[in-house]
């Protein structure tokens, strides 16, 4: 009875042991999350970076505008061409900045926790994540602006010389158009 009892102990002890070694593995592998701390950090300093050039070209386009109409610089051949052009490209990497920001919140709030003063907030909505599939739609979403504002800006770019010039430019508006459409089909706006 005694040998039985000691048996019994040590499966016991043998089991504690299982249970300490692995909390302590469960609670390291826990704590790995904290590594997407460095894709947050860097994605909004990365949105910021993108947030600070595309002010300051706004800021040039509004200078050059200033300067051309005032006349205190020689009128710019092709102006209004340019400045709506380099308007375009400012609005592009807004919405790349945008798309870092969806980015960083989201990863933190699905790897970290909830930011708790966004739940306070009425325009948390927008950068509330609730799952990975939710990050990737709303990156998505952004994303095709991104690229259909870039196609936009392309597209002012471009000389047309005949008719089939602007066949493919119609067939590529439809596209966006009809992409467009589908993404915001399922919505509940």
């Amino acid at each position: 009875m005694k040998e039985q009892h000691t048996e019994q102990e040590h499966f016991q002890m043998d089991r504690e042991n299982t249970s300490i070694i692995e909390t302590l593995f469960e609670g390291a592998l826990w704590n790995t999350r904290f590594f997407v701390l460095l894709a947050v950090i860097f994605s909004m300093l990365g949105g910021i970076s993108l947030f600070v050039v595309a002010s300051v070209d706004v800021w040039n386009v509004s200078v050059t505008v200033f300067n051309n109409y005032f006349g205190y610089t020689e009128h710019i051949a092709n102006f209004h061409e340019k400045i709506v052009t380099e308007l375009i490209g400012a609005v592009d990497l807004y919405l790349i900045a945008i798309v870092l920001f969806i980015f960083g919140f989201g990863l933190y709030e699905l790897f970290i926790s909830q930011i708790d003063i966004a739940q306070k907030s009425a325009a948390s909505k927008i950068l509330e994540i609730h799952s990975l599939d939710e990050l990737k739609d709303k990156l998505a979403k952004v994303i095709i602006m991104v690229l259909i504002v870039g196609f936009f800006k392309r597209a002012m770019n471009t000389s047309y010389t005949g008719p089939i010039d602007m066949l493919y430019l119609s067939i590529a508006i439809l596209g966006l158009a009809l992409s467009f459409y589908f993404i915001h089909k399922g919505d509940k706006h």
